[in-house]
């Protein structure tokens, strides 16, 4: 059986830049995101919870889901945000085990990336963790420059997730993503040589 190790990180922390070098050595992705896409597509059990929950206004004319007013409804209200990741959780731990289950039987390693790993106490399904490391500042800018969101909006978002030095002292792999890519890039080849996976 492979191991399993969880990435995750901050928002505009590079966590898809490190996952990256790990698809180049051909390493299986567990794709969190892409997960949590597929069980609230129409006629999905995930889709009929959450419209019992939160009302029919969150869906399109097409019934399918509307992200942006449900992202509008839950960055806003920490509440509404955990009566979601309450809703959801069930299903998406579901789906993310069946899939990593499936995946270790075919590598020595397989990366699981989940941005709300801690968050949703998925670390039990790893055999280790990883955290892509930048400082809030660092974070903000990126997150204020990529998405073209207000400062009040990028601070809104980095709160709405458990805080970047906390996820960096639970860690038990670190990559710093303060410096060059090509010193990001360093770091995870010399933990898979450390470990044996090159």
């Amino acid at each position: 059986m492979g191991f399993v190790l969880g990435l995750t990180g901050g928002i505009a922390s590079g966590k898809s830049t490190v996952l990256q070098f790990f698809k180049e050595y051909h390493f299986p992705i567990v794709d969190g995101d892409q997960i949590a896409r597929e069980i609230v597509r129409v006629g999905q059990p995930a889709l009929a919870a959450l419209v019992a929950h939160f009302g029919q206004e969150i869906l399109l004319e097409n019934k399918e889901l509307d992200r942006k007013k449900l992202g509008a409804l839950i960055f806003a209200d920490a509440t509404k945000r955990k009566e979601l990741d309450a809703l959801l959780n069930p299903f998406l731990r579901k789906a993310i085990y069946q899939e990593v289950e499936e995946k270790k039987k075919q590598a020595a390693l397989t990366v699981v990336d989940l941005p709300l790993l801690y968050e949703g106490h998925y670390e039990t399904l790893m055999d280790q963790v990883a955290v892509v490391y930048l400082p809030k500042e660092s974070q903000m800018q990126r997150l204020m420059q990529r998405d073209n969101l207000s400062k009040e909006a990028a601070e809104q978002r980095i709160a709405s997730q458990m805080s970047i030095e906390e996820k960096k002292e639970r860690a038990d792999i670190l990559f710093d993503n303060r410096g060059s890519l090509a010193e990001t890039k360093q770091q995870v080849t010399t933990w898979l040589k450390g470990q044996g996976f090159l």
